[in-house]
């Protein structure tokens, strides 16, 4: 099973959603850099369950340790090691699910290729294993901003079918996200995600969303041609996201349906430089950033596990009636939103040090 992400600065993620805890070992992270716990723990705080009634009710306080590669508040360049224990686990909600393999989740699948599964919680497919990606995504935010200067800002822009518009991707801040508990920065479209995510929690259901992501000051240059491409990268680190079906760069596919001349960014001086008049490549030009905002959409499916009974089968196919006991989130994208950015920032890091090293004479 791959459970590791990146090539210089690179996180291997441990842990399912029952076990005694999940965590991550961040290897490749410069020394002397400054990095406490609280550093970390103000995203996890975004992260975690029972945030509100529009999340599941599971109560963690996902405090993070770490447990190597740091002292006297110093990076010491060797691997950082995170953990943060598991504490409000029910695998007695799952019991009765044990032999069916629950609708569009992972159980039948991790079943087929392995041959056992972790029966409680969904093991590594539970979103819980999302846990490590925010710390060690974390490290590398601070890494990113103390170095370069950049910033790095997502925010819910749908929940079921409610868009949200009239965000400015140049201004908006993590501050302005945080003020509903749905995390979105348009207040009359907030209010109206909120009643979709509670009407899906009253019937039992859920709904999907998108989360939009904007990657400022990232400079020129950034990405490998041919496999390696900036967006690649990018797409693959949010695709692994749990719950996660499509990715979308720039213009995206509302691209797709324009002119050439419509949808060329023109060059134009900016400061000493060149920059682009528009950013319909959302930041990125033959898989190299090109100086301006990186700003990309992630699509997440409706949670897998709800509590409306469902007709279905059990391993051995047999036909039976499903209904899933557990703490389940009715809408997943307001807590998606720091993992996002986490998975965002372990690109860009990777990829500052791979072309750092490429540039060393």
């Amino acid at each position: 099973m791959s459970s590791k992400f990146g090539k210089i600065f690179s996180v291997s993620t441990f842990g399912e959603s029952h076990c005694r805890g999940v965590g991550a070992i961040v290897d490749g992270c410069p020394p002397r850099m400054p990095l406490t716990e609280a550093d970390i723990q103000k995203q996890l705080d975004r992260r975690k369950p029972g945030q509100s009634r529009f999340s599941t009710e599971r109560k963690e306080e996902d405090r993070v340790s770490i447990l190597s590669g740091v002292e006297k508040g110093l990076t010491l360049g060797t691997p950082v090691a995170l953990f943060v224990p598991n504490k409000d686990q029910r695998p007695g909600d799952y019991q009765k699910m044990s032999g069916i393999p629950r609708p569009s989740h992972a159980d039948y699948t991790y079943q087929m290729k392995y041959g056992i599964r972790a029966a409680s919680g969904g093991g590594r497919a539970s979103a819980r294993e999302s846990i490590a990606r925010v710390a060690a995504g974390a490290v590398a935010e601070k890494f990113l901003k103390e170095n370069y200067g950049m910033e790095i800002v997502a925010w819910v822009s749908a929940a079921g079918s409610v868009d949200a518009y009239g965000t400015d991707t140049e201004t908006v801040s993590r501050e302005q996200v945080d003020q509903s508990p749905v995390r979105c920065p348009h207040p009359e479209s907030a209010v109206q995600m909120e009643q979709a995510i509670l009407r899906a929690k009253e019937a039992k259901d859920s709904i999907g969303g998108i989360v939009s992501c904007v990657c400022r000051n990232v400079p020129p240059g950034l990405g490998e041609p041919v496999f390696d491409k900036l967006e690649a990268k990018l797409a693959q680190a949010m695709l692994s996201i749990p719950a996660t079906k499509g990715f979308e760069i720039g213009s995206g596919f509302a691209g797709s349906r324009m002119y050439g001349s419509e949808h060329n960014d023109p060059f134009v001086r900016k400061g000493d430089g060149l920059g682009t008049k528009g950013n319909r490549s959302g930041g990125v030009q033959g898989g190299i950033s090109n100086g301006e905002t990186v700003f990309f959409r992630v699509a997440f499916k409706p949670v897998a596990t709800i509590g409306l009974p469902q007709k279905t089968a059990d391993f051995e196919g047999n036909e039976v009636i499903l209904e899933a006991k557990g703490r389940h989130d009715p809408c997943v994208v307001p807590r998606a939103v720091p993992i996002v950015e986490g998975m965002a920032a372990l690109v860009l890091a990777d990829f500052v040090l791979r072309q750092r090293r490429m540039m060393k004479p």
